[in-house]
């Protein structure tokens, strides 16, 4: 679906245009025409491959979606590919997609399976027209740095999570629960890593050394790009880590926790293996036991027996182990 179709000449937006108007556009020295379109059909993606003359392995890579987050270059034509993450409401993590062409005389932007727009951008592009003069590379640049800067409060939200689930890894009889929560946050993380590794290995083409031809006036903020993507890797990273060692704190809680049962289920059983000794010998009943007739003979055995435990109970009580 088109969601607008802007032309632009020395930084100044000149008009909404039709898409029959893009060529005619194209002509003008010094202007470039801004399309963007949403869960695009075959068809728009089509249309947009005869206006821009765009590769055939670009519109299927769009088409399709799917794809490794990316750049590559086909020309002069540059093609870009970023994970565009967001919470669902069940607070589960939804993985969209934006591809992006940039030649020296347009920009094509198709989002995919996401419900984050993109109208901010065109109108921060449009506020800062000294800026938007640069031409299709800055208009590269600020889709790059919406897309990279939605993924701070996501870190932000999973380091919180990760918080909270730290504060009861010793909370008695949590550790399954615990166990859970830090495996889901991992999956959690994991995709949102496999968003950003891909584009920051994929970002430093942009900067430094060769660019490309679109990238030749924007390198600074391309590097500025690389190094948010940096940010939020390296914060990753610790929050993986800190998984790790969560995981193992809990486990390591959960084997102190069974030694404790472990240990009070020896010594009861010590306790009831004495009184159990006494019983045997005293049930044998041979002929000559000295106390098998005396009158005090089974109480005095049950007071024998009883102390015995009790002792053995203080014992184990004053160890710890009850």
């Amino acid at each position: 679906m088109l969601i607008n179709c802007v032309a632009y000449q020395e930084g100044t937006k000149l008009a909404d245009i039709p898409v029959e108007a893009i060529s005619d556009y194209l002509q003008r020295p010094g202007c470039f025409v801004w399309v963007a379109l949403r869960d695009a059909s075959e068809q728009e993606l089509s249309t947009m491959q005869d206006e821009f003359g765009l590769h055939d392995l670009a519109i299927e890579d769009a088409h399709h979606g799917q794809q490794r987050p990316k750049i590559e270059e086909y020309g002069t034509t540059l093609f870009t590919v970023m994970h565009m993450v967001e919470f669902t409401p069940l607070d589960e993590l939804r993985i969209g997609e934006v591809h992006v062409f940039a030649g020296s005389n347009f920009v094509l932007s198709v989002r995919n399976r996401s419900t984050q727009g993109f109208l901010g951008v065109r109108e921060r592009c449009e506020r800062e027209p000294h800026l938007l003069r640069q031409g299709t590379g800055f208009v590269l640049y600020a889709l790059m740095d919406a897309v990279v800067d939605r993924y701070f409060p996501i870190v932000e939200a999973l380091e919180t999570e990760l918080e909270a689930i730290e504060g009861q890894i010793f909370e008695r009889g949590q550790a399954r629960a615990n166990i859970e929560r830090l495996y889901e946050l991992k999956h959690k993380v994991t995709t949102l890593r496999h968003a950003v590794a891909p584009l920051l290995d994929a970002s430093s083409k942009l900067h430094g050394g060769r660019v490309p031809s679109v990238c030749v006036h924007t390198e600074a903020y391309f590097r500025d790009i690389y190094d948010h993507l940096l940010r939020v890797q390296t914060s990753i990273d610790a929050i993986r880590e800190t998984i790790t060692t969560a995981i193992q704190v809990n486990l390591s809680v959960t084997t102190i926790e069974e030694s404790e049962v472990t240990k009070r289920l020896a010594a009861y059983a010590g306790i009831f293996a004495v009184a159990t000794f006494f019983v045997g010998i005293w049930g044998m009943n041979f002929e000559n036991m000295p106390e098998l007739k005396q009158p005090w003979g089974y109480p005095a055995a049950l007071g024998v027996i009883g102390a015995v435990c009790s002792v053995m109970w203080w014992r184990f009580r004053k160890a710890g182990w009850v």
